[in-house]
């Protein structure tokens, strides 16, 4: 490890924190429906939406009605692209004659693309025409993440309510202001700066080039810049080509580099000051946020130890330094192990690296991230509410230990919350487990993978577990065939939905909690103890959980690898 790679730890870490209460102080007022700069323009706009589409902007929802929004807009939007995948062959903007998608393709990256996963067990640029990338993969960037957030709101106002009062919003209203007052603006400012950087946005088709060998190249075209910043922002993650942000046209200089990664955890950082000012106590969102910024900071050095030490095997014959397989040698070590922890503390998947070809205890860290609920700082809107899952867990558990009745945000926290929370929990290890035990000793999964032995095991728990998480990351020694289309697709849905509802309905009943007056006993939820509390309970989950089936993995490998042992 050396210091210039620590000094880009630093300066991103700088970026997100100067922008987290500015930001949250920006998203309180639209989703309060105050003023913004910008809505002059977005009002009219914004109305005019409510009166085509017959929505009363100031009529609340419960969590069943807002959770049967979402359900109900996610079944059209899946119908949409699926129908657009199987059809692209007839449409327009297609210069390089891309057939239709088989079935099983079209419901994976249908599937991955509605839950904000991204998984993607194609090659975009030999797959998807111009018009499958804009109006299919790109416009489901935009409403995913922009439904993830309203979530987020949603379950914010179940939380801070104070009238006792079971209503979360209007899901409408919150989806189309995220759109329009958060995602698009933002896009446009990123997809121009991209665009100054050399990132293409055209619609030419591919231009052949020759090498100075005689050789034939291929250069991609096509709207890439306005695709790279969504899938960024609304941590989505699918790659325009199969590199992702390895590739120099989506990832063309360090600077770049920079952005991608600040752009990823922008609205997931800021989430929290929204919170704090729901709540009318900033303080509550910078413990969280703390807690969040704490677990990041040892995941990157934890990745980057694990990297810059290198491969024994390699030091045997002679050749000493870092692990540089699988890498970008314009962004070297630390850029891309902190690039893959950004992208799996949060639910992006975007990468600039193989993480197929790190050390076994470097691949550990990113499946790790996404193990323990891709809470730090998560996705844009999931990590906020997943995180207040551990915070209603840790204040139980806190409760406890002081033998008072457990109480957050002055409502008391009882069986119920407690069961709704615990049914969150389970959901992740359910559906990661159960199919990669399924797919290990299956042989339509076994006979795609890359590598045998504890490699591929990791293989395939990090495909399962990227799928739940919706991340969308890959260990890439795993190809795609109708047996896991179909498990991973089904993987992504309950991660996204199973996920979601639980903490809708927890808010709902937090919603029609009244506040108790604060007193002397109250465990206060904004102190270090409480932050370094709240680690503990994610780090001590996260480990009963996922640590045997991790054993079998990447550990196994670290420690066969010093026995001179590969895959």
């Amino acid at each position: 490890m050396v210091l210039t790679g620590w000094l880009q730890v630093v300066l991103l870490f700088l970026l997100v924190l100067a922008c987290t209460a500015p930001l949250g102080a920006y998203l309180y007022r639209v989703f309060t429906g105050g003023r913004t700069w910008l809505t002059p323009v977005i009002r009219p706009i914004e109305y005019g939406i409510y009166r085509v589409c017959r929505i009363d902007p100031d009529a609340e929802m419960s969590w069943k009605t807002y959770a049967f929004a979402i359900v109900g807009f996610s079944v059209v939007g899946f119908a949409y692209l699926y129908f657009l995948l199987r059809t692209q062959a007839f449409l327009p903007l297609n210069p390089q004659h891309f057939g239709n998608l088989a079935p099983d393709l079209a419901w994976n990256t249908a599937v991955s693309f509605l839950t904000n996963t991204n998984w993607q067990f194609y090659s975009g640029e030999s797959t998807m025409s111009y018009l499958s990338q804009m109006a299919g993969l790109a416009w489901h960037n935009f409403v995913s993440a922009a439904m993830g957030i309203a979530v987020a709101v949603a379950v914010i106002r179940g939380f801070t309510r104070k009238d006792g009062v079971r209503l979360l919003g209007n899901f409408w209203v919150d989806l189309t202001r995220t759109v329009f007052y958060v995602l698009l603006p933002i896009s446009i400012i990123g997809a121009l700066f991209y665009m100054q950087q050399g990132m293409p946005q055209n619609f030419a088709a591919y231009t052949d080039v020759h090498t100075l060998d005689g050789a034939v190249q291929t250069v991609t075209n096509g709207p890439m810049a306005s695709q790279e910043i969504i899938k960024n922002l609304g941590t989505n993650g699918g790659g325009f080509v199969n590199a992702n942000s390895a590739s120099p046209n989506e990832n063309p200089t360090p600077l770049t580099n920079l952005i991608e990664m600040f752009s990823i955890l922008l609205i997931a950082a800021s989430l929290t000051s929204l919170f704090g000012r729901f709540a009318g106590n900033k303080r509550q969102g910078w413990a969280i946020f703390a807690a969040m910024a704490i677990v990041w900071v040892v995941m990157v050095g934890c990745a980057y130890a694990a990297e810059s030490v290198g491969n024994p095997l390699v030091h045997s014959l002679g050749v000493n330094g870092g692990n540089m397989e699988g890498k970008e040698t314009r962004f070297g070590i630390a850029a891309s192990a902190l690039f893959a922890v950004v992208t799996t503390v949060t639910s992006c998947g975007a990468v600039n690296a193989m993480h197929d070809s790190f050390m076994p205890l470097g691949g550990l860290i990113p499946l790790a991230d996404i193990q323990l609920g891709e809470i730090i700082f998560g996705g844009v809107g999931s990590g906020l509410y997943g995180m207040l899952i551990y915070v209603v867990l840790t204040v139980f558990i806190a409760g406890l230990m002081v033998g008072r009745t457990p109480e957050y945000l002055g409502k008391k926290i009882e069986r119920r919350e407690i069961q709704l929370a615990m049914l969150t929990f389970l959901v992740v290890p359910f559906f990661v487990l159960v199919p990669a035990g399924i797919a290990s000793v299956a042989k339509d999964g076994i006979s795609q993978l890359g590598n045998n032995g504890a490699h591929g095991f990791s293989e395939i728990l990090y495909a399962f577990t990227s799928s739940v998480g919706n991340n969308g990351s890959a260990f890439a020694g795993i190809s795609g065939n109708t047996f896991l289309d179909f498990w991973t697709g089904t993987s992504m849905f309950f991660g996204r939905f199973a996920m979601m509802i639980p903490p809708l309905a927890l808010a709902g009943v937090m919603a029609g909690k009244k506040s108790v007056a604060t007193t002397a006993g109250t465990f206060t939820t904004t102190s270090p103890i409480f932050v370094l509390l709240l680690i503990g309970v994610i780090v001590i989950v996260g480990a009963l959980t996922f640590f045997p089936a991790d054993a079998l993995g990447p550990i196994v490998e670290h420690l066969q690898l010093f026995q001179g042992k590969t895959f």
